[in-house]
């Protein structure tokens, strides 16, 4: 079974952010998970725009940018003149006004847009969005910090999304505290990809390269 692997870039060493980015490119990571935040929309700041543009500069593999910012539409320039055709963006609904129409820029742009969803979020809000975006990135955790405990409840929400994905045409991809045991219990039910952050990829005393090929070998 092929999954999705994809670091979350907020946990890596900033100190050496050009080695992170080799290492995980040497690695086998699939691509980079860039988390945006403004203090408003949640409750921290992260990741900034001079960050996405030197690892949209250093990597290879694709990114795929984490929109956690009020009213993306009005910046959302600022990002797409730093990415490529083969990039994501993920915005919140609840964040926009008219979440569609920031979600046609990144389709005009020639970038894969998704959603993401919080654990508060119902899937029947933004049912009519799944027929628009490539990709629906399920918050399991609240949003804005790393080192979250899992949220159970979440659970049911994918069950419910992995019901719909085929009829809408979406892929869905799982976001916060990323363990094995998750990885093992939905990759089979159909979940594409998942954000692997202090849980499973970083901070562990091993090679990336180690760490990857060992979740690779998952028995599904």
């Amino acid at each position: 079974m092929e999954i999705e692997l994809t670091a979350s870039m907020m946990c890596a060493d900033y100190g050496n952010l050009e080695k992170e980015v080799k290492n995980l490119e040497e690695g086998g990571i699939d691509s980079f998970h860039i988390d945006i935040m403004d203090g408003r929309y949640v409750p921290n700041f992260a990741m900034s725009l001079n960050d996405l543009r030197y690892i949209a500069s250093t990597a290879s593999k694709p990114l795929d940018v984490h929109l956690m910012i009020e009213h993306p539409n009005n910046r959302i320039d600022l990002f797409l003149s730093h990415l490529r055709k083969k990039d994501t963006v993920y915005i919140h609904p609840e964040a926009e006004y008219h979440p569609s129409t920031t979600l046609q820029r990144i389709i005009n742009a020639g970038m894969e847009p998704g959603i993401a969803i919080n654990p508060g979020t119902s899937v029947e809000t933004v049912m009519e969005m799944l027929r628009i975006v490539k990709k629906v990135l399920v918050m399991s955790v609240n949003p804005g910090n790393a080192g979250q405990m899992y949220l159970p409840y979440v659970g049911k929400k994918i069950t419910k999304l992995l019901s719909l994905k085929e009829d809408m045409d979406f892929e869905l991809y799982w976001d916060g505290a990323c363990s094995a045991d998750k990885i093992l219990d939905f990759a089979p039910k159909g979940v594409k990809g998942f954000v692997l952050g202090t849980t499973l990829l970083f901070g562990k005393g091993t090679t990336y390269g180690e760490t990857l090929q060992n979740i690779r070998q998952l028995k599904f």
